[in-house]
């Protein structure tokens, strides 16, 4: 069954006990939104650790940091459009298709607009999942799209059947956030290719491979970008804030078709990406140690932070990505609120999990202390 901004319900998911929820306005899309933010979008003070935004708590690469002060101190007069140029060939190259299939856009949040105002009229809709990146739907609502919202499976991941009902020939996007944030959860390629097949002609599909560097390998997942599949209807996007470690420089990238390519441009400002940011990204992309260290660690960190759970017999999410959910056993504000308390920040709650919370996965000293803070919570096995 799925849920409209009209009639919007929590649903049962990992064993999750839910409620009833508001309909989808812009009131519960900024609540949204301050979920990922972390504890209801508070300030952080100072030396605050922020486990709540999914970042890359290493940091980017030596090269790519002296290529940011390289371009500040030697480009910041210039405006980028060499170098987008660069950046565009380079991706393609990398990614085996031509420069005019690829797109920059200030951060993957200007392409995921750039897609609704693109691709859905205010007579149109959107069918997405629930919960999933929220910046989708708070874009839909402020362009005066429906959204519909459906529940995720038990497993936590797109229910693509339960999808599948409500497209019709007003359906203008789909958008599958693969694995999902905030669940961490795989979608299968080949249950993918099959949605993709039954869908109407008309309706286009945004595959978000944020987290796709993290991905530990399995057959039962292919990134749309490397792999591509022969339909115009699909755009795959990525981002340089998570491996890369370059989120505060707002920089991802889209592709797909050019005609499609071409029609996503139209609704981009011209030259909105940096220079700085510009720079960054290409000596990124050249640092492919940098990455696969970021990967080694990431799959450490996620697995100590399997492993801890496990001593404290808490209910966690299999994750595919660099943050993890867990079930509390208590409502997920106070958990929250007592994290903030102890200033360490966590994201929370998301429709259909009222008492989980998001943990991003930060340094060894900083899971440390999340550990401690957690421990000051004395919740038991038998709590939960």
């Amino acid at each position: 069954m799925a849920i409209s901004r009209r009639t919007l319900l929590r649903r049962a998911a990992a064993g999750a006990a839910i409620g009833a929820a508001p309909a989808l306005s812009r009131t519960s899309l900024s609540a949204l939104l301050a979920a990922s933010a972390g504890s209801s979008g508070a300030t952080a003070p100072p030396a605050t650790i922020r486990l709540n935004r999914n970042e890359n708590a290493y940091g980017p690469s030596r090269s790519t940091i002296a290529a940011m002060q390289d371009a500040a101190a030697q480009a910041a007069s210039r405006y980028p459009d060499v170098e987008s140029d660069v950046l565009r060939a380079k991706i393609a190259g990398r990614h085996g298709v031509r420069p005019d299939q690829v797109l920059l856009g200030c951060g993957v949040s200007e392409l995921l607009k750039a897609a609704v105002d693109a691709f859905v009229g205010r007579t149109e809709k959107i069918v997405t999942s629930l919960p999933t990146f929220e910046v989708i739907g708070l874009c839909a609502q402020r362009a005066g799209v429906d959204v519909v919202a459906v529940p995720l499976a038990l497993d936590c991941s797109h229910n693509l059947e339960a999808m599948l009902a409500p497209i019709d020939s007003a359906t203008g996007l789909v958008y599958i956030s693969n694995p999902n944030n905030p669940t961490g959860v795989l979608t299968c390629r080949d249950e993918l290719e099959t949605f993709l097949r039954k869908l109407p002609a008309t309706t286009y599909v945004l595959i978000d491979e944020a987290y796709h560097h993290y991905v530990d390998p399995s057959p039962n997942y292919r990134s749309f970008i490397d792999s591509p599949v022969d339909d115009p209807r699909v755009v795959a996007v990525r981002t340089f804030s998570k491996i890369y470690g370059l989120a505060g420089l707002r920089i991802g990238y889209a592709v797909a078709a050019s005609d499609t390519i071409r029609l996503l441009a139209s609704r981009l400002v011209t030259e909105d990406v940096n220079i700085v940011a510009t720079k960054a990204a290409l000596a990124a992309l050249d640092d492919s140690e940098h990455v696969r260290v970021s990967v080694s660690r990431n799959t450490d960190d996620r697995q100590e932070f399997f492993n801890q759970a496990m001593g404290r017999m808490l209910r966690v999410i299999d994750s595919q990505t660099n943050f993890v959910m867990v079930k509390t056993g208590r409502p997920a504000d106070e958990i929250l609120e007592h994290f903030r308390k102890n200033r360490v920040l966590l994201s929370g709650p998301f429709p259909g999990f009222p008492t989980y919370v998001r943990v991003s996965l930060g340094t060894p000293d900083d899971m440390r202390e999340f550990w401690r803070v957690w421990d000051l919570l004395g919740i038991h096995p038998t709590m939960h």
